[in-house]
């Protein structure tokens, strides 16, 4: 069986861990209607539409 051959360090340890404590890039699609970017599945804030249908009114 495998057995290490030293104590692994907290600062390896660590580092390891840490490799996916980061931020994800937000995803943003384009508006259909006004073609703005937007967040998916939410209102359009420039025009107020989604899924093609007017949902708040924006001056």
């Amino acid at each position: 069986m495998a057995v290490p051959k030293g104590k692994t360090s907290k600062q390896r340890r660590n580092k390891r861990r840490a490799s996916s404590y980061r931020l994800n890039k937000a995803t943003v699609v384009e508006c259909s209607n006004c073609h703005e970017m937007k967040l998916p599945h939410r209102v359009c804030p420039s025009c107020g539409y989604y899924a093609g249908k007017e949902m708040i009114s924006v001056e």
